[in-house]
């Protein structure tokens, strides 16, 4: 016995430089990512699994900051040479980062063609992945964590208010007719608002009815396009919001997500916000609730088409030193977060849509909808009709600065200082400004 023991002792021992040779072979990936709490528990998890699937490649997670300022540090850590191998990016900075000047970046079709690793685009959701393509369709970047916009609502509201809460809005004649008994019955503080007024109430909206947010295709089609959400079917629909204002059936109430705790709250009647909202609502509110599709106006179009996406994607980032191995590694671990198991759990898991048409599916065969109702609604609206290039997404560089500026001429016309088409009149004329900057920038 103690020579058995013996021997297996000086077998380990033997083995021990092999397999530490081995781990020291692993080719080591990092990715810089802006999710925090408990997405970045679901970041986590998913780089573990990876990394206990095989023993070649090692994805290490580094959460760098929100997400402005990971995509600025990313851009700085190129131009010194020291870029992450994978980045996440939020949607309004595709246009930044598909035009940056210089080779900051391999896009998903060169990744997959030199790697030899499948990255097919057809396995996504075709407004996800028209977000992150180029004209032709090979994509840029790789879709990850997305969400779009829906219309929540308080059931208990309705209730009060003599609405049928299992029959939400569909029409914005609609929206106006509900929010107006919310305000008479006084069944909820604010019988109407909307967080992300730019991206829901001018981006989503044009995406829906199939209005150009700008021209060239929404900026695909090239960098001099020029801003286009003054049409009449946009004046018309903030006149409707500042109408509904000043009858205090709708009340603005604040920029990006601000407007968002006073849905958890219960202090909103109906509430436009992200598809990511669910989880908090979930887990805090204390009223019954209830998900809707965005409602559309029938005098604009009879089939709304679909939404458009919110969220980020990952980018993977050229290095001077950067070896053929490192970029099949990080093919290999988009190629694994694709899969759709992955998919269906981190749909499941973080709020966010399934990215994929075989995740969406695997969630279905999972029995996730029937037990958790209204979460495909999101995944529905991003797959209903025909995507065209008024609702593909937006491909225009420092889209940021250009929903500040909305936010801006929207204040001043909900606060009376100018009309609704002045509002957008402005908008489009500062922004289109934006746009010529950003076009002698990447030329220079």
């Amino acid at each position: 016995m103690k020579r058995r023991a013996l021997l297996a002792g000086y077998a380990a021992l033997a083995a021990a430089p092999y397999a530490a040779a081995r781990a020291a072979e692993r080719t080591k990936i990092v990715w810089w990512h802006a999710m925090t709490a408990a997405l970045a528990e679901q970041v986590n998890r998913l780089v573990d699994e990876f990394n206990k699937s095989q023993d070649a490649v090692e994805v290490q997670a580094i959460f760098k900051g929100g997400y402005a300022d990971t995509m600025n540090a990313a851009i700085a850590a190129s131009r010194a040479g020291q870029a992450p191998h994978l980045v996440q990016v939020f949607e309004v900075g595709t246009g930044t980062m598909i035009n940056a000047p210089g080779k900051f970046v391999k896009q998903v079709w060169e990744l997959s063609k030199e790697t030899g690793i499948a990255l097919d685009p057809k396995n996504y959701i075709g407004a996800v992945r028209g977000y992150y393509s180029l004209p032709d369709g090979r994509m840029a970047s790789m879709p990850f964590n997305s969400s779009t916009s829906v219309m929540w609502y308080s059931k208990d509201a309705f209730k009060k208010a003599g609405l049928d809460p299992e029959k939400p809005p569909v029409t914005w004649a609609d929206v106006v007719k509900a929010a107006q008994a919310i305000k008479a019955k006084d069944a909820a503080e604010i019988p109407c608002t909307s967080a992300w007024f730019s991206w829901i109430q001018v981006e989503q909206f044009s995406a829906l009815h199939n209005l150009p947010f700008a021209s060239k295709a929404d900026g695909f089609e090239g960098l001099d396009a020029e801003l286009q959400f003054n049409s009449k079917a946009h004046v018309k629909h903030l006149d409707r919001l500042l109408a509904m204002a000043k009858d205090g059936a709708f009340k603005y109430t604040g920029r990006d997500n601000t407007p968002s705790q006073l849905l958890v709250s219960g202090k909103v009647g109906i509430h436009f916000d992200s598809s990511g909202s669910r989880g908090d609502l979930v887990k805090s509110a204390k009223f019954e609730w209830g998900e809707a599709l965005l409602p559309y106006d029938a005098e604009v179009i009879k089939s709304p088409l679909n939404s458009i996406i919110g969220g980020a994607s990952l980018w993977t980032m050229t290095g001077p030193d950067r070896k053929p191995a490192e970029y099949k590694a990080v093919a290999q671990f988009l190629a694994f977060i694709g899969k759709p198991e992955n998919d269906a759990y981190w749909h499941q898991h973080t709020g966010y849509v399934p990215v994929t048409l075989a995740g969406f599916e695997l969630s279905k065969k999972q029995g996730f909808y029937t037990q958790n109702l209204g979460a495909d609604l999101p995944a529905q609206q991003l797959t209903r009709g025909s995507v065209t290039p008024n609702s593909k997404g937006l491909r225009l560089g420092r889209l940021v600065e250009i929903r500040n500026i909305v936010y801006e001429e929207v204040e001043k016309a909900f606060q009376g200082g100018q009309t609704g088409k002045q509002a957008l009149d402005n908008a489009v004329t500062r922004g289109d400004k934006v746009l010529r900057d950003f076009q002698k920038s990447i030329k220079a």
